[in-house]
């Protein structure tokens, strides 16, 4: 296991990195030191390593670039996955690795999928604890969720103050559900559905929230709810009563937002 480890501030106890890292390489060195700090925020216990541009600030992607944060990403043992923005930033990773050591070559995969999206769920997957294979998942997946809007009122219909039904259930199949409103002023933005992807990646549960998979950042975020609106949350599996309440007690909490 990877011995690295990090903190959010000074005041932070120190974590260890997860076992995945993220290379992002895109022809703008912008762009790609954005998107790691916008996966970051989301997943301070991924090693994100941005490679964008060329030196000097041109566009374009560098072999030396992308070279040195393959290697800088896989220190420790950590598997990689790769996520490039354009044909060329891909064939530029895939150079470097032809000529790259076998055992780095190895622990490397290119994702497939959007590389800003994918970069969010990859970084929060991978901060759940979830292996190359699962990492390179969510980012395919990342790029199947933008279609149609969903055909149920996922942003609810309450409005802040409004009363709905807390009470929790369980049914005879074991499914657990729960309502509760949403108090967060910003609505369910992408700092509390990271909070909530990353908590209920440490539950045997499988939960959805107005329908869609709450261990998806990106689902999450689609949903568009606003403060005020009805979550309806959905649990099933060994530890569904467990998430059930850790999910709802964050719920009225405001995600530490309030």
């Amino acid at each position: 296991m990877p011995d690295e480890r990090a903190a959010d501030g000074p005041d932070e106890e120190p974590r260890t990195l997860a076992a995945v890292a993220l290379v992002l390489v895109s022809h703008s060195e912008a762009l790609a030191a954005g998107a790691a700090e916008l996966a970051g925020q989301m997943a301070p216990g991924v090693l994100i390593v941005p490679a964008g541009g060329l030196e000097g600030g041109g566009l374009g992607t560098d072999y030396g670039r992308v070279e040195a944060a393959l290697a800088r990403a896989a220190e420790g043992g950590r598997s990689v996955a790769v996520l490039a923005d354009l044909g060329s930033a891909g064939l530029t990773t895939e150079s470097v690795l032809e000529l790259a050591e076998p055992d780095l070559a190895a622990r490397v995969r290119v994702a497939d999928g959007p590389f800003v999206e994918g970069a969010v769920a990859a970084a929060v997957t991978a901060h759940g604890g979830a292996d190359l294979t699962g990492v390179l998942a969510s980012v395919a997946h990342a790029g199947s969720i933008f279609g149609s809007a969903p055909t149920s009122d996922s942003s609810g219909g309450s409005v802040p103050g409004q009363t709905v039904d807390t009470t929790d259930e369980v049914d005879a199949g074991g499914v657990v559900r729960a309502t509760r409103t949403l108090l967060n002023p910003l609505g369910l933005h992408a700092r509390p559905a990271a909070v909530v992807a990353r908590m209920l990646a440490g539950f045997d549960a499988t939960v959805s929230v107005n329908g869609v998979n709450a261990a998806s950042v990106l689902e999450l975020m689609k949903l568009g709810a606003t403060q005020g609106a009805e979550l309806h949350v959905e649990a099933s599996g060994p530890q569904a009563q467990a998430a059930v309440m850790a999910l709802t007690d964050a719920i009225d909490a405001g995600f530490g937002e309030i």
